[in-house]
């Protein structure tokens, strides 16, 4: 049976370090914005329930106006995020509360979505183990890195990616338990790990998952993009 899903994109940031005077997931990539790729995508993705877009208030009528092309008969939430985050990730499960108390919701899967180019495929991968094994975030091999002496670092470090995906109840109390403790994790595992008995398993991530964070990665999303149409 296929795990219930709900897909939680984080599009609170801004375009500051892409150069962009406005949210970096509104710029356009093939024409079509960051963003509305990533909610396509979710929106494909077997047994997804409900799609979550966490947006900064102040962009809230500019993100719905730009994804309304792109949903078709589906529809999305939008909720406002917060300062950082952790606080945008809680806002998104508080919001999800009632379906995941309910059991309407097996696995929260949370993804940036400034990653517009991850697939269907590596989504399904991740709710699928995070149904049986509690919790998975996808890996790709680093490469050789360098310490900040000069030495080589370990040659076989990983570098996590998202989606990340977690069995929904436990994912929700960990954040309740961070709340009544200001804790802010790094990232979605890091609170799990700190307040949930859950290992956090890997799963293959994807190379053409980058993350648009300077004005170079949009271009390299494009020339991806264009060599994928070109069937290269």
């Amino acid at each position: 049976m296929t795990a219930r899903s709900a897909i939680v994109l984080l599009a609170a940031g801004s375009g500051r370090r892409v150069g962009a005077e406005r949210n970096k997931v509104l710029l356009p990539l093939d024409g079509v914005p960051v963003l509305a790729h990533s909610v396509r995508t979710a929106l494909a993705v077997d047994g997804a329930h409900r799609v979550v877009v966490v947006v900064r208030e102040e962009d809230h009528a500019e993100v719905s106006e730009a994804l309304a092309p792109y949903l078709g008969p589906h529809d999305v939430w939008l909720v406002v995020g917060g300062e950082e985050r952790h606080d945008s990730e809680y806002q998104a499960l508080r919001a999800l509360r009632p379906d995941i108390e309910s059991g309407e919701i097996d696995v929260v899967a949370i993804h940036d979505a400034a990653r517009p180019l991850a697939t269907a495929a590596l989504f399904r991968a991740v709710v699928d183990v995070a149904a049986t094994q509690g919790a998975a975030v996808p890996a790709v091999p680093a490469g050789r890195l360098s310490n900040a002496d000069g030495s080589l670092a370990p040659d076989d470090l990983v570098a996590v990616q998202t989606p990340q995906a977690f069995e929904a109840r436990a994912l929700l109390a960990a954040y309740d338990d961070a709340a009544a403790d200001g804790f802010r994790g790094t990232d979605t595992a890091a609170c799990l790990e700190q307040y949930a008995e859950t290992t956090v398993h890997s799963v293959p991530g994807e190379r053409r998952n980058l993350k648009i964070t300077f004005a170079e990665d949009l271009r390299l999303a494009e020339e991806l993009l264009a060599l994928e149409a070109s069937g290269r």
